[in-house]
């Protein structure tokens, strides 16, 4: 265990002990939520999974600390200062621990973390992966890369929308990372439950997934395991909605010169806005049904 890590004395305890804990990323507090509806998220979520029988770790790197386990003071820290605060991927780590200072994770960084600290459960809202028009700005996300090295479950929504779906499935499919469908054939796209790709596996039961998981461990077999929930039906948006909206978000990127790590904050608020808010309302409950799911999975894991 890193020199660097921090754990919280209830995640600490929780470990100790056997049981079950679920890792939660901090971008989604500083670049994917405006605040206070940000804040209001996080310590939502947190209460949903002990709600339902485990342990939140809320995950970010505060004065040159990798902290798995965060205070509501912590929280609200990160909520308030808001991009403000780096967006911490891989590459980051280095440099901001030296320089004692704050990040807030990715989910590449939770990953990493998570894994240090033995936390195998990750909840969050959507993965990073290969953007439109990849095949000539070569803008992957790191968080592919992560999931083929770093032993982490993944329960997320789907890749987002945003982003190139089929390529971002043949990216995972290539570095070996199984993608399950939760209760789905077909690959969630964040905002909507559908996107006409299909998944490598359908899995029905939290009880599935833990074993599926734990015959990868046993097996020796590195890297992560994807699981996309599907955003409950009755928040799922119009597919032509959130497309339109992405559509003018895009161009509006590009005309902008917007690239990096920057692509992402920029999009998601700006199709908040042109949705009205509708898409901040999806994501805030596609992230809770995450967090439930997660919950479920680490304690079918102990």
């Amino acid at each position: 265990m890193s020199s660097y890590l921090s754990l919280s004395p209830e995640v600490q305890e929780a470990l100790h002990n056997g049981q079950p804990v679920v890792a939660l990323e901090s971008t989604i507090i500083s670049h994917g939520m405006p605040y206070p509806q940000n804040v209001e998220t996080a310590l939502r979520v947190e209460q949903t999974i002990r709600d339902h029988g485990a342990v939140p770790a809320t995950i970010a790197i505060i004065g040159g600390r990798l902290k798995a386990g965060c205070t509501a003071e912590e929280i609200e820290y990160l909520g308030r200062k808001g991009q403000a605060v780096t967006k911490a991927s891989r590459r980051d780590l280095p440099v901001l621990i030296a320089r004692g200072e704050d990040g807030a994770t990715t989910v590449t960084t939770t990953m990493i973390i998570a894994a240090m600290a033995g936390i195998k459960v990750f909840a969050t809202g959507g993965i990073g992966g290969v953007h439109r028009g990849a095949q000539q700005t070569f803008d992957i996300s790191a968080d592919l890369e992560e999931l083929a090295q770093t032993p982490v479950i993944v329960i997320c929504a789907g890749a987002k929308s945003i982003l190139d779906l089929g390529l971002t499935l043949e990216y995972l499919e290539t570095k070996g990372v199984p993608v399950i469908g939760f209760g789905t054939d077909e690959l969630p796209a964040f905002y909507t439950r559908h996107s006409g790709f299909g998944v490598d596996y359908r899995i029905d039961t939290p009880e599935e997934l833990a074993a599926a998981f734990r015959a990868k461990e046993a097996c020796g077999l590195k890297g992560g395991m994807l699981v996309t929930n599907p955003i409950p039906e009755e928040y799922s948006m119009p597919a032509d909605v959130i497309n339109a909206a992405i559509e003018q978000a895009l161009r509006e990127m590009n005309e902008k010169g917007i690239h990096g790590k920057a692509c992402t904050p920029f999009l998601l608020a700006r199709v908040k806005d042109l949705t009205g808010g509708d898409s901040l309302a999806a994501n805030i409950q596609l992230v809770l049904n995450n967090a439930r799911l997660a919950a479920r999975t680490a304690r079918c894991l102990c």
